[in-house]
C-alpha cells in the first residue's frame, strides 16, 4: 500500500486526524505529510481543517472514493487491464467507476471515456491523451452525475463493447440494486448503448440491498469485486452465467 492509500485509510477510519499524528504513524515528516494531504484534496478525497485531515460528507462521492479506497482501486486496475490502447468505454458514475476512469485515462494511450459523471470528467481533466465526452442531463449534486431524458438523447448516437457500473446492493431474489430510481433509469438507458454491462463494486456491496432494482442477472455480463465476497454468493452468481473476476 503507498503512503498516499495508507493516509486515506487512515483518515476514513478515524473521520478526523491529526496531521502530527499522521506524520507519526507513517513516520515521515510533517512536511512531506501536508504535501500528500494537498495531493488528495486537490483531488477532493479528504480535507484539512486547523492542523487535523478529515474525509468529507457521508453523502458526497468524495466520501465514498476514499472508503475501502485500497480495494477499489485494485479492482479498477484489474478492470483497465481488460482495455486495450484506442478503445471507447462508457461510464456510469460511482467511485471504483472513477478509479477505473483514472487509470484508463494516465495508463492508457488515446482511450475515449464517455460519461454521465461530472465528477468523473473533472477529476480525470488533466489526462493528455485521453478523450472525455460527458453527457448532459438533469445534475444531481451529491453523486455530481447528469439524469434523466436528455442522457437518452446524447447516448443514442453512442455504440461502445463495454458500460462500467457500480452498484448500492443486490438480492438473489431482485438482482443488482441501486438506491435513487432516477439515477437506476439513467444507467439502464446507457446500457441500451453498450455490448456488455459490467458492475465494478467492493464486496460489501453484496451484504446490502438498495431501494430500487436496477439490473436482473440476465443484463449483466461480468463483475469484478474482491476476495471478501462471500464463496457462496460468488457460487450464486456464475450460476447466473455472470462471469465473476476477484481481485486479492
Amino acid at each position: 500500500m503507498s503512503r498516499e492509500e495508507t493516509i486515506i485509510a487512515l483518515v476514513s477510519e478515524e473521520k478526523k486526524i491529526e496531521v502530527n499524528e499522521l506524520a507519526k504513524q507513517l513516520n515521515v515528516s510533517k512536511v512531506t505529510i501536508r504535501k500528500d494531504l494537498d495531493k488528495l484534496e486537490q483531488r477532493g478525497i479528504l480535507h484539512r481543517q486547523h492542523g487535523f485531515a478529515l474525509i468529507n460528507n457521508e453523502a458526497d462521492i468524495n466520501y465514498r472514493l476514499a472508503k475501502h479506497y485500497d480495494l477499489k482501486r485494485k479492482i479498477a486496475k484489474k478492470a483497465a487491464s481488460t482495455i486495450r490502447d484506442g478503445e471507447t468505454v462508457l461510464i456510469e458514475s460511482g467511485s471504483t467507476c472513477t478509479l477505473l476512469a483514472e487509470e484508463l485515462a494516465f495508463h492508457k494511450k488515446e482511450v475515449t471515456i464517455i460519461t454521465n459523471s461530472c465528477f468523473i470528467a473533472s477529476y480525470i481533466r488533466k489526462s493528455e491523451t485521453a478523450r472525455i465526452i460527458l453527457l448532459g442531463g438533469e445534475y444531481q449534486k451529491d453523486s455530481q452525475v447528469n439524469v434523466g431524458p436528455l442522457v437518452k438523447q446524447v447516448i443514442d448516437n453512442f455504440y461502445v463493447d463495454h458500460l462500467f457500473i457500480g452498484i448500492d446492493g443486490f438480492d438473489e431474489k431482485r438482482g443488482f440494486t441501486g438506491s435513487d430510481l432516477t439515477r437506476c433509469e439513467t444507467t439502464r438507458i446507457l446500457a441500451d448503448s453498450a455490448k456488455e454491462t459490467i458492475i465494478l463494486t467492493d464486496a460489501s456491496k453484496f451484504q446490502q440491498k438498495g431501494l430500487v432494482t436496477e439490473f436482473h442477472f440476465d443484463e449483466i455480463q461480468r463483475i469484478f469485486t474482491d476476495e471478501k465476497i462471500a464463496s457462496e454468493t460468488a457460487a450464486f452468481l456464475r450460476q447466473q452465467q455472470i462471469e465473476v473476476t476477484i481481485v486479492n
